[in-house]
């Protein structure tokens, strides 16, 4: 088994390149769906986050109101860091679990850990190899106001709260530029996959 921890920008090509990798026949673990599971009623992870920013960040329906949270996430900067603190392990967990269930179940098949902090969260110590999907600054300002609805500021803002490019690629086993087509993209992954199958095979 391979597993592979992809990650990369805003507007960088990952949801491409993980539907890429389901349709070639990968499990592919979504973290942004799993830090939603993280935060349902009654799990560890819920009731941490509860004691840590109050009862206020409830809903009526006894969910956590995602903006009441963000609200005070972002009105402190060390906030942030708190709430990482709780919730980028629960969901580390929970990835090392599918993955190991999909290892004693399928143990040739290819795992594709999709997660846009894989990087910031230290996740890259339980994957095999680190693939990032990088465009230049300016394509990504473009694709995400087209995409998003946004204004430049408001994309430039969230681009400088991530890990740049560089900091990116020099973490990565494999890098693929997004700067060119769809199609451009998915040849380049589509050799990537080959190579790992003939590995398998071998």
């Amino acid at each position: 088994m391979t597993v592979i921890g992809l990650t990369g920008g805003i507007a960088s090509g990952k949801s491409t390149l993980s539907a890429f990798a389901r349709d070639r026949g990968a499990h592919v673990i979504d973290a942004d769906l799993l830090g939603h599971r993280a935060y349902e009623p009654g799990t560890a992870c819920f009731n941490a986050v509860v004691s840590e920013f109050g009862r206020d960040i409830v809903a009526n329906d006894g969910s956590i109101d995602r903006r009441a949270l963000s609200g005070k996430v972002f009105a402190e900067g060390s906030s942030l860091k708190r709430l990482t603190d709780i919730v980028w392990p629960a969901i580390k967990e929970m990835a090392q679990t599918e993955i190991a269930n999909v290892k004693r179940s399928e143990p040739d098949r290819t795992v594709v850990l999709e997660a846009a902090v894989l990087l910031e969260a230290g996740w890259q110590d339980f994957v095999d190899e680190v693939w990032v999907a990088v465009v230049d600054v300016e394509t990504a300002i473009t694709r995400t106001m087209k995409r998003d609805g946004l204004d430049r500021e408001a994309v430039q803002s969230r681009i400088d709260a991530q890990l740049s490019n560089e900091a990116r690629i020099a973490a990565a086993d494999v890098v693929f530029d997004n700067s060119g087509t769809e199609a451009d993209l998915l040849a380049e992954v589509a050799r990537k996959f080959e190579e790992i199958e003939t590995r398998s095979a071998a």
